[in-house]
């Protein structure tokens, strides 16, 4: 088996298939990328049997054949290659030869029978999502979701697909945060709930991807399907927690505010907010919103006040710093509305001013307990 393939073509591939390797395996085959060459065409695969993902590369060949090649060592090794082609041939006694301009090495394989063969889905559904639009619901929910093992439906993004919509949620149960995109049609109603690591692989392929990606999935499956690459998972199982219960729906005291400006406050005044609690404290009256902080243990104290657009009663209401940090983050408007009724319910972030009118973000926040001056 012989192939000559661009160094930095390769590496670019390699890297990304990486996500998925885990640094500890329980089957030592999958430390390994499966190399499947089939003349020009030179499909490459990791796995950790929970995820899969593969990628074709165009490769100079007239040979075909299948191996398993040290994923890390290879990845490292190729980190140090300046632009150029490379040949590799497969030598005696399992070995993989690499002939570079300069240089000449050997890397041992293993056979590629012992490599996971692919997830056959049956009696799947099928959609089909621009690839900007999933990468965006991706970034908007996958911030929010937890990792309690106790509670692994909330480790993941609920999708749900409903008549010309697809809504993704993602919580912590301390924060929640609901992505609706109309437009997109699917075979009937269905739902799965997406696991974080093989989201956050497909998110970083995602990146200025604008094409569409096709999706297909049944009850304990499913697979993203776009340009030359293939990402299969297997669900997380379980029920979903009734998101739409939690989401106060009268919010009478209404806070806008530029978005940037909040951030940058809440930023500010939370590095001297306690860092067990990271509570900071929103004080409305009128006008003017006091952010506030304060580390008792250790005399640590911030205070800022900013001019806002407010209609409510006044109020005082205590949050969690790093999670509005996160969603005021995670958004992309100019001018955020904040919308609260009590101290002691949850606060409602969502965008002012919407720059697309085919989507609707809605991000819950649960207050903190203030500490009591």
């Amino acid at each position: 088996m012989k192939f000559i393939v661009s160094s930095q073509t390769l590496l670019k591939k390699l890297q990304i298939l990486l996500g998925v390797v885990n640094t500890t395996n329980t089957l030592p085959i999958l430390d390994n990328f499966l190399f499947q060459i089939n003349k020009n065409s030179l499909r490459i695969t990791s796995s950790d049997l929970e995820t899969t993902m593969s990628s074709i590369v165009e490769i100079e060949s007239d040979s075909s054949g299948e191996i398993a090649v040290p994923a890390k060592l290879l990845v490292d090794a190729l980190k140090n290659f300046a632009e150029q082609p490379l040949t590799f041939s497969t030598q005696e006694e399992s070995v993989l030869e690499i002939n570079a301009n300069d240089g000449k090495y050997r890397i041992s394989f293993v056979p590629a029978e012992e490599f996971p063969k692919p997830i056959e889905i049956k009696d799947s559904s099928l959609t089909s999502i621009n690839g900007g639009i999933l990468s965006k619901a991706i970034n908007s929910t996958i911030f929010a979701t937890g990792n309690d093992d106790l509670r692994p439906v909330m480790s993941g993004v609920f999708f749900q697909f409903s008549g010309e919509k697809i809504v993704l949620v993602g919580t912590d149960a301390h924060k929640l945060v609901k992505y609706i995109r109309n437009g997109i049609p699917s075979d009937g109603n269905s739902e799965f709930i997406m696991p974080k690591k093989a989201l956050l692989n497909l998110k970083n392929i995602l990146t200025d991807f604008e094409n569409n990606v096709s999706i297909e999935f049944n009850e304990t499956n499913a697979k993203f399907t776009f340009e030359n690459y293939t990402l299969s998972c297997r669900l997380i199982e379980g029920k979903y927690p009734n998101y739409e219960a939690v989401i106060p729906k009268e919010n009478p005291n209404k806070l806008v505010i530029e978005r940037i400006l909040l951030l940058n406050s809440v930023k500010r005044v939370g590095i001297f907010s306690n860092k067990s609690t990271n509570q900071i404290k929103f004080k409305i009256a009128g006008s003017e919103l006091n952010i506030s902080a304060e580390d008792y243990d250790y005399n640590n104290k911030a205070e800022e006040r900013i001019s806002c657009n407010y209609n409510g009663d006044d109020i005082e209401i205590g949050f969690n710093a790093r999670f509005i940090n996160d969603m005021l983050t995670n958004l992309d408007c100019n001018e955020i509305c904040l919308s609260m009724s009590l101290p002691n319910k949850a606060g409602i972030i969502t965008p002012h001013d919407k720059i697309d009118d085919q989507e609707e973000i809605i991000m819950l926040i649960m207050p903190v307990m203030l500490n009591s001056d």
